[in-house]
């Protein structure tokens, strides 16, 4: 059979039965991430029905389901609420990279990893994933909720942490000398700071760039911004997704309402093969020997996850159902963990890092859709609802 044919109706064969997938969990009333990740694991290299043809297609499609739904994200909120979530947050921010830093370090050391390794492994347990994040808060419906600029804020600082910190990484991981590895990061940082200068104080100018009065060119116009922006931004090792974001933001008014509209058929087609193409990636075979390291690693960092998010939103005045949603909705962790795993093994550092690390996040990205939705339950309501105040007793006097 011809491989674009082969192609074809793979990828036909999967998206039907992500469509039935999708639509038991709308039935059911929860996401259907998990379900598009085990599905993702029965296609993949030593599952059920492993594909043969379409793995380049996952491989690209998965890209632009990440670089699309943190276009969306930026597109919800303007440069202004951008800046003033950042100040508002920015020691919550540094909180939840020390909190969930440093577990996944003192793991590392636990199990005499090199330095390198140890710094890898500290950057897979803080990093949540924005994606994942962003597609759990919108299909809860809480994109109003007033927690959502909370979590939004957290996931930007590390977005734009990892900007820093990858460069870091690899500077580490190849050796490379301090002016070599300086040189790297100051041109991480250059990159990053132009893009956010120019979202702030020239993004009603990109705007009125876009033709608003034709949704094809309009489509195609912020579409093509978004990923011109996202790959040069990764061409220099800034993270796409914090380029894809940027361009969000620097959208606005009108352009914005109408262009969020347009993308979002496309932005769920592929993040589907975003999560699909993240369980195609791991082998079951690699992962059964560090189930038990990776499952108490998982417990230990949601549990601080979940602390360092109910302490956000408990800083930023928000109730304490609101707390709760915080900090369990910032539990998932993705693209990012994978991507600092890689990098370091390979550079052959720790082989034992990969499959731990896919492990990991393959525990965390189930749990943490499904823990999310805890807080909506009646039973937990009912335990985090606020105690009213008994009415005040009528004294009983006797003559």
């Amino acid at each position: 059979m011809h491989e674009t044919t082969q192609l074809l109706i793979e990828v036909g064969a999967l998206l039907l039965v992500l469509s039935v997938l999708g639509r038991v969990a709308a039935r059911f009333g929860f996401s259907a991430i998990p379900l598009y990740l085990l599905a993702g694991l029965a296609v993949g290299e030593g599952g059920l029905l492993p594909l043969q043809a379409s793995e380049e297609f996952f491989v690209v499609g998965s890209q632009i389901g990440v670089i699309l739904l943190l276009a969306m994200l930026g597109l919800e909120y303007s440069a202004e609420e951008l800046m003033s979530n950042l100040k508002t947050s920015r020691l919550s921010g540094i909180l939840d990279g020390v909190f969930n830093a440093i577990p996944g370090a003192l793991f590392a050391i636990l199990l005499g990893w090199e330095p390198a390794a140890v710094v890898a492994l500290a950057g897979v347990t803080w990093v949540s994933s924005s994606g994942v994040i962003a597609k759990v808060v919108r299909d809860l419906g809480r994109l109003g909720n007033r927690e959502t600029p909370v979590i939004l804020s957290i996931l930007v600082m590390e977005d734009l942490a990892m900007a820093f910190y990858l460069p870091v990484l690899s500077a580490l991981v190849i050796g490379a000398g301090l002016l070599q590895g300086a040189i790297t990061v100051a041109i991480a940082v250059a990159v990053v700071v132009t893009i956010l200068y120019v979202a702030l104080r020239h993004g009603r100018f990109l705007s009125r760039l876009l033709p608003d009065k034709n949704a094809e060119a309009l489509l195609l116009g912020v579409v093509g911004l978004t990923m011109l922006v996202a790959g040069l931004a990764e061409g220099v090792n800034v993270s796409a997704a914090v380029g894809a974001f940027l361009v969000g933001i620097a959208i606005s008014g009108p352009v914005a309402h109408q262009s969020a509209q347009l993308i979002t058929p496309l932005r769920d087609l592929f993040a589907a093969v975003f999560f699909v193409f993240f369980g195609i990636s791991t082998s079951p075979a690699d992962i059964i020997p560090v189930l038990l390291p990776a499952f108490g690693l998982a417990v230990l960092t949601i549990g601080t996850k979940t602390f360092s998010g109910y302490r956000a939103a408990k800083r930023a005045g928000i109730a304490a159902p609101g707390r709760w949603r915080t900090g369990l909705a910032l539990t998932p962790r993705g693209e990012f963990s994978i991507v600092i795993a890689g990098l370091a093994v390979g550079a052959g550092i720790e082989p034992m890092l990969a499959p731990l690390a896919t492990a990991y996040v393959l525990m965390t990205i189930v749990a943490g859709p499904l823990l999310a939705r805890v807080p909506d339950t009646a039973w937990f309501k009912a335990r985090v609802r606020k105690p009213t105040a008994a009415p005040p007793t009528t004294p009983v006097t006797t003559r």
